[in-house]
């Protein structure tokens, strides 16, 4: 079975996630390539997109979430994730139970005792009108009859995992400051999610084994449930196991691809690229070495913002008084810096309308 070293796999994920070349793709067609953006942070998909995308207006993305063409739901790992609207109604139903088992994860205590089917009876009463509402306002609707579990565990049950609802513009505006507020999806949309599959099958789950090689393979089934949080899908692997390939990594792993997907050598030139919090090019394996030295495997978690050079994490990178001011992980050669300070000139473009493209690079690392 042929062995695909670290640098391979880099050159790989680089590629799927649209971060050797800036793609020209719509950008609704970006976000489904890429299976949606992590977006609890709501400006940073923003920037997410315009390191991938060649030309990316950002007022294009706030049209498509005022239009509905993109929703910001809980999906994956139970965070808040900025998905098409065809994702987000043929995904759903599929994360129930891990969104169930992870909200309790952090709330049993809270909930313990709680009928959760009737919990979801009651909050699903609450937003039936269709208007949106906050956490706490739908909490307090609730707490008459559960007073014990608190807000928090109310709110973040019903909205996080009981209910399919959207998070409303306008927050994850561009540049814009708002307040989570929910509806129900299918109110938002106009439509109903897609209903579980029935016993013994699993079209949902075989579509995101596919759709999650396309944009992050190859990869082993523990990437796989990484990304999304779903136990249940080395089933799914197995059902299409004739459509794919296999290849091992240096640790000996076995990884699965689609046959025809991008895998350029490893050799191929790679960008500095600006990425922005949680982005899933990062997050989105179990085995993140591919990207990031183990020794910074943390800083994703953490929620820093990091700069690829040649297609590995090099700094970290903030933005203050209208400047991109960048630290560096380890010593960067002169040219390597002159490529981040480019690139950040141009990033600094882009947040200010081309008020400021002033950049700061502190002294390299030893």
């Amino acid at each position: 079975m042929t062995v695909l070293d670290t640098r391979a796999l880099n050159r790989a994920t680089l590629a799927r996630q649209l971060l050797l070349d800036h793609a020209d793709l719509p950008v609704v067609d970006a976000v489904a390539h890429l299976c949606g953006l992590q977006a609890q942070e709501p400006q940073e998909p923003f920037v997410g997109l315009w390191s991938r995308l060649r030309g990316f207006d950002p007022a294009v993305l706030s049209d498509l979430l005022t239009r509905r063409g993109v929703v910001r739901i809980h999906l994956m790992r139970r965070t808040v994730h900025l998905l098409t609207a065809d994702d987000a109604v043929a995904w759903r139903a599929r994360h129930d139970t891990m969104l169930r088992q992870r909200v309790l994860g952090t709330y049993r205590r809270e909930l313990a005792g709680v009928d959760l089917d009737e919990l979801a009876t009651a909050g699903r009463a609450v937003l039936a009108d269709g208007e949106p509402r906050s956490m706490a306002e739908v909490a307090r609707a609730l707490a008459e009859r559960w007073p014990q579990p608190g807000p928090r565990a109310l709110g973040e049950m019903v909205l996080a995992a009981l209910l399919p609802v959207a998070q409303l513009p306008p927050r994850g505006l561009w540049r814009t400051r708002a307040g989570v507020r929910t509806v129900l999806l299918s109110s938002w949309l106009g439509r109903e999610i897609d209903p579980p599959a029935p016993e013994g099958s699993d079209p949902v789950g075989e579509a995101l084994v596919r759709r999650y090689l396309a944009a992050f393979g190859p990869a082993a089934a523990a990437d796989l449930r990484a990304w999304c949080g779903l136990a249940g899908l080395p089933a799914a692997v197995a059902a299409i196991r004739d459509e794919l390939v296999s290849f091992r990594d240096e640790r000996g792993r076995e990884l699965v691809d689609l046959p025809d997907a991008p895998r350029p050598d490893a050799d191929t030139p790679a960008p500095v690229r600006f990425l922005p919090a949680f982005d899933n090019a990062l997050l989105g394996y179990h085995d993140r070495s591919r990207i990031v030295d183990d020794a910074h495997r943390g800083l994703s978690v953490a929620g820093a913002r990091v700069v690829l050079v040649d297609g590995r994490v090099a700094a970290t990178w903030t933005v203050t008084d209208d400047t991109v001011r960048v630290t560096p992980l380890r010593r960067l050669s002169r040219a390597d810096r002159s490529s981040v300070d480019e690139q950040g000139r141009a990033l600094a473009a882009f947040l200010t309308d081309n008020d400021s493209d002033r950049v700061e690079i502190a002294a390299s690392a030893d």
